[in-house]
């Protein structure tokens, strides 16, 4: 496995019909679903390569001696205004605006060009004609809009676009900066918790994202396990939040890994706006934006590693980030795990199921056998002991279809569809 083609991102566009995946090699690409079959029923819901391009370089700092990673950090949609689509890409340092639009004619009959496009020798026109349009193959141009650069000294952690469509913001270890997507020369510094002593840095942002219909607020998590919202209209600068919401710590389960495992990896606002769902590094867990004190559900994704977690330590896992996502109707969540395993809690019913994304669950039309892991002690004919668990195959980037029960799930190189079965 070539480690730049390591999925770094996966995004669905707000219908669906499009999903992006960035990679680690600075590349984007972007499947387009097929449309439905009256002849093929099952084929409805594939979904096809519709574009790729390189979309960030490898660079270098001269003034830091660092190299810059051209891996994808996040990749967001912005909403459809025309027939093109637009999106943002961005690596540690610079975000990109891509225009992706489809070309099926083109102009034929210049009077001063020939079919090269070499000017002609204008003694030898000696008529004019009316130019045409023919049609051609389908052609899909992926052209650089806007590069904003330049205004993160930290690494990007993500990037969200505001429900105005006009404005969306960034977001590093120490501050989140608010753009206008039309100007690339200058944002404006919203977040900053940068110490004025480096040596007195305590947290960091983790993740950061718009309200879906409140232009004026914002969350961003931190590694202390805390979520901070904030309303644009009390202050310029949001350093004083509106809400914070915190789980008071057990102290009876205070470990050395405890601030380790409590830091957010992830934080999304659900489709209505009223709840908000973070992923550290045990759990999945919902907010309700009302209630501050504590969270409204906990799910257990993995305790089964608890008494695992020194070598997970040893082995770097443990500062995984996995991301998390709602279904449409925010009735479901679902969040990654190892050994590809991913999961999904449905929050009115209470129950879970564990799925494995491998080659043998994902021949067309398969059904996924929910798996289980056992802690020792008997042991049932399908289930998984921990100690046998891959924690080099980590299922860290999912997302959902905003409509329907159709997955994207990032499997290291592998990208994996899945779909409800039909009846």
């Amino acid at each position: 496995m070539v480690n730049a083609d390591i999925i770094s991102t996966v995004e669905f566009n707000h219908t669906g019909e499009l999903l992006a995946t960035g990679d680690k090699g600075g590349r984007v690409v972007i499947f387009q679903r097929e449309p439905e079959c009256k002849t093929e029923p099952y084929s409805q819901g594939e979904y096809n390569v519709y574009s790729t391009f390189q979309s960030h370089e490898p660079e270098f700092d001269y003034l830091k001696s660092l190299e810059i990673e051209e891996k994808i950090n996040k990749i967001r949609w912005l909403p459809q205004q025309n027939a093109a689509h637009f999106l943002l890409s961005t690596n540690d340092k610079t975000i990109k605006l891509w225009k992706v639009s489809e070309r099926d004619k083109r102009p034929e009959g210049y009077n001063l060009k020939d079919e090269e496009g070499r000017i002609k020798d204008l003694s030898t026109v000696t008529s004019l004609q009316v130019p045409v349009l023919k049609p051609m193959d389908l052609m899909v141009e992926v052209s650089p809009r806007r590069v904003f650069a330049n205004a993160h000294t930290y690494h990007v952690n993500s990037i969200s676009v505001n429900s105005d469509h006009e404005t969306y913001m960034s977001a590093d270890d120490l501050r989140i900066n608010l753009w206008h997507l039309g100007i690339t020369d200058r944002s404006f510094n919203i977040v900053d918790i940068k110490p004025v002593n480096m040596e007195d840095l305590t947290e960091v942002i983790t993740a950061a994202e718009f309200h879906p219909h409140h232009c004026n607020l914002l969350v961003y998590s931190s590694s202390k396990g805390t979520l901070r919202l904030c309303d644009m209209r009390e202050a310029a600068l949001c350093d004083k939040h509106s809400k914070l919401f915190e789980e008071p710590e057990d102290p009876s389960n205070r470990s050395f890994f405890s601030e380790i495992i409590s830091s957010v990896s992830d934080v999304k606002f659900s489709h209505s706006g009223r709840y908000l769902l973070t992923r550290d590094y045990l759990t999945a867990k919902v907010w309700d934006l009302n209630m501050e004190n504590k969270p409204l559900e906990i799910y257990q994704v993995h305790d089964y590693l608890r008494s695992k977690l020194c070598s997970l330590y040893e082995n770097d896992c443990i500062f995984d980030k996995f991301e998390c996502a709602w279904n449409g109707s925010d009735s479901v969540i679902m969040t990654g795990a190892y050994n590809n395993f991913f999961r999904m809690f449905d929050r009115n019913t209470k129950r879970d199921v564990t799925l494995e994304a491998s080659r043998e669950s994902s021949k067309p039309r398969a059904v996924l056998k929910p798996r289980r892991v056992c802690q020792g002690g008997k042991r049932r004919k399908d289930d998984i002991s921990v100690d046998s668990l891959d924690f080099t195959k980590k299922i860290l980037h999912t997302a959902w279809h905003p409509t329907e029960n159709i997955i994207a799930i990032a499997a290291t190189n592998n990208l994996y569809i899945f779909q409800d079965k039909f009846n």
